[in-house]
């Protein structure tokens, strides 16, 4: 078995590219594996709350379109 970093990095680079993106996300996984139920919460009721102003017509929705657009005109200034 690799116990060595170095050695685990140069193979890992020599996987293919869908073999590569897999170990990448499994080990992305690995690191979200401890959930703070409190924030868990506040991000569920977030949701809920933005959710329940646009049905209300509080605030409208924009497509990620525009956002996108907005945010490029805005780092040009």
């Amino acid at each position: 078995m690799i116990t060595d970093y170095k050695e685990i990095q140069h193979s890992a680079l020599e996987l293919d590219e869908k073999q590569r993106a897999e170990l990448a996300k499994k080990l992305i996984d690995s690191l979200d594996q401890q959930i703070d139920d409190d924030i868990e919460q506040a991000w569920i009721d977030e949701v809920k709350q933005r959710k329940a102003e646009i049905k209300s017509g509080k605030v409208a929705a924009i497509s990620g379109q525009e956002v996108h657009k907005a945010a490029r005109e805005f780092l040009k200034k």
